[in-house]
């Protein structure tokens, strides 16, 4: 049995205020990544259909600062599911109040972890790919994971 990524597909919505800022007025890199913590969260339990737990956060970067009163528009759609886990790819654009124009502050790669009625990890469905980014994405993702065991392996620490 699959699901298709657009399934579970997921959109947050925030707006920079001033608590989420630093001392310039931009939007500080951990809320940002919160919010998007929290994005990948409800992807992956609406595609599991199961309570999850973030198992690492991969590869984050950050394009461009976000000012106070920006809204940030934050998209999580999962890429693959294995045996228990599914990474989940997020990125956040920002626009100004004032302006049309929608730009890229950040992306990101999060596993997450299904987890049973005990707290144990638990089986997930298979993911689906339908169009060509989906394929590309999910056949990066057994890549990334590749990479990361050999690394935990190697050196018995996973990086994030």
């Amino acid at each position: 049995m699959y699901k298709t990524a657009s399934v579970s597909e997921t959109i947050k919505t925030e707006v920079v205020c001033p608590n989420d800022t630093n001392p310039m007025g931009m939007l500080q890199g951990g809320r940002l990544v919160e919010w998007m913590d929290i994005a990948a969260a409800v992807c992956a339990q609406t595609h599991s259909g199961k309570i999850c737990v973030t198992a690492s956060i991969n590869h984050v970067e950050f394009n461009a600062a976000a000012k106070v009163g920006d809204i940030i528009t934050i998209n999580a759609k999962i890429t693959r599911a294995f045996t228990t886990s599914m990474e989940i790819f997020v990125h956040a654009f920002a626009r100004s109040v004032l302006a049309a124009r929608k730009y890229l502050i950040s992306e990101a790669y999060f596993s997450f972890v299904a987890l049973d009625e005990k707290g144990k990890a638990t089986q997930v469905i298979a993911v689906e790919p339908v169009t060509a980014f989906e394929k590309e994405q999910y056949n990066a993702a057994l890549r990334r994971k590749n990479k990361a065991f050999q690394l935990k392996k190697r050196t018995g620490k996973v990086i994030i």
